[in-house]
């Protein structure tokens, strides 16, 4: 039967190419297609993270929900003792976030500002790489604050000038001081850059009273896929159910749907175009088999049952699916495998996005052989789906009525 349906293959040459040269370019475009896809939505999720969430946090129960001072973490070096020991984690950092009023001459703005670790921040997010003026915070940065750029404007204010702060420290009692302008950033978040406002935590603890206290400590993770085990690792680790560890799934619940919906409108565009080439490989082989009826009848006619026509019908787009998938998936793999290592550059696009100094100006793809695999077997089963109507079409002529057909 095999030999046979090859024997057909090469006499129907047309055919046979057409339905190779479908199912090689729609066997590679798909890999690629769905690599570049799932490469930019990761790309994207990584690159908000750095910003400023964290792929996991750990927050004292009641914070999110209604936040303020009695539910401050306590005890943070204890917690990140525990953390250094687990497996999976690459960084981690606290952060003392309060709210307040900052001033400048007329201009005033009620903004959030947080005691970072300089030098683990630096590791942690990209408050570094978003520095546009002036200089980033050192760990003995004194009352030096380092502020977004739409914040900046807000409050009309120039490097070394001052400004005045007033808030609440730790247990609730009045804070107020004097910040000299250090530093400015642009993420290219218009909220974040206009809202955030950063002191070195050796100099914000002492004025908050925060030592040892964090409003939430942030982990970042050696690989992405595993925050889930790697938060149960911690939960495990800290055994303290006044916590609660969030992963970035929670945090980040908007940009999670965001790209849910982005990528169900991909798979319809890419299903459009599978649509076309199913039927386009559909009507060859309609074609094909139409031209074919007594010849389909003569083998019937000689004992070839109707089982048999079916077998060999399916041996030939058995054999072309299989030597265009072989072909085409290597090759996909290889591009996805590439790119997922060298990004593309976009030329041009690369300086408007260094001016923001957190975005990324490359195009990653994604490298996920479970991914290539039902890619592949897709396209295999839109082949075989391809030459049922074929099949029950030949399959409904009488053998005397086949061998007459003209």
């Amino acid at each position: 039967m095999f030999a046979l349906a090859l024997k057909n293959l090469l006499f129907y040459k047309s055919r046979s190419i057409t339905t190779f040269v479908l199912t090689f370019v729609s066997t590679l475009f798909f890999i690629v297609y769905v690599s570049l896809m799932n490469g930019a939505h990761s790309s994207m999720l990584q690159s908000s993270l750095k910003v400023y969430t964290g792929a996991i946090e750990i927050y004292k129960k009641g914070y999110r929900e209604i936040g303020g001072n009695e539910y401050l973490i306590e005890d943070i070096d204890t917690i990140e003792q525990k953390l250094s020991n687990i497996v999976g984690i690459k960084a981690y950092t606290s952060r003392y976030e309060t709210y307040g009023l900052l001033s400048f001459k007329n201009n005033s703005s009620a903004s959030m500002i947080a005691g970072i670790e300089p030098l683990k921040e630096a590791q942690n997010s990209q408050l570094k790489n978003g520095l546009i003026e002036g200089k980033y915070l050192k760990k003995d940065a004194k009352n030096c604050i380092y502020m977004g750029a739409e914040l900046q404007k807000k409050l009309n204010v120039k490097l070394n000038e001052e400004i005045s702060f007033i808030g609440s420290a730790s247990d609730n009692s009045f804070a107020a001081d004097l910040f000299k302008v250090c530093g400015v950033f642009k993420t290219g978040a218009y909220e974040f850059d206009a809202l955030s406002a950063f002191v070195a935590r050796s100099y914000f603890d002492v004025l908050m009273d925060s030592a040892n206290k964090a409003s939430y400590i942030k982990v970042d993770v050696k690989k992405l896929s595993d925050v889930e085990k790697i938060a149960q690792k911690i939960s495990m680790q800290l055994d303290d159910k006044s916590l609660e560890i969030v992963t970035w799934k929670t945090l980040m619940h908007s940009m999670v749907e965001m790209m849910k919906v982005d990528s169900v409108f991909g798979y319809i565009s890419i299903s459009l175009f599978f649509v076309v080439i199913f039927f386009v490989i559909m009507i060859f082989g309609f074609i094909n088999v139409s031209s074919r009826v007594r010849e389909f009848g003569t083998l019937r006619a000689i004992g070839f049952s109707t089982t048999k026509i079916s077998k060999l019908l399916l041996s030939e787009i058995f054999i072309l699916s299989s030597s265009a998938v072989i072909l085409a998936t290597p090759l996909g793999t290889f591009i996805a495998y590439y790119f997922s290592i060298h990004p593309i550059i976009i030329d041009g696009v690369s300086e408007v996005y260094k001016e923001y100094g957190v975005v990324s100006d490359a195009m990653y793809f994604s490298f996920d052989l479970f991914t290539i695999s039902w890619n592949v077997a897709l396209i295999y089963l839109l082949n075989f789906l391809s030459v049922i109507y074929p099949i029950y079409f030949i399959n409904s002529f009488k053998p005397v009525e086949a061998m007459k057909h003209v």
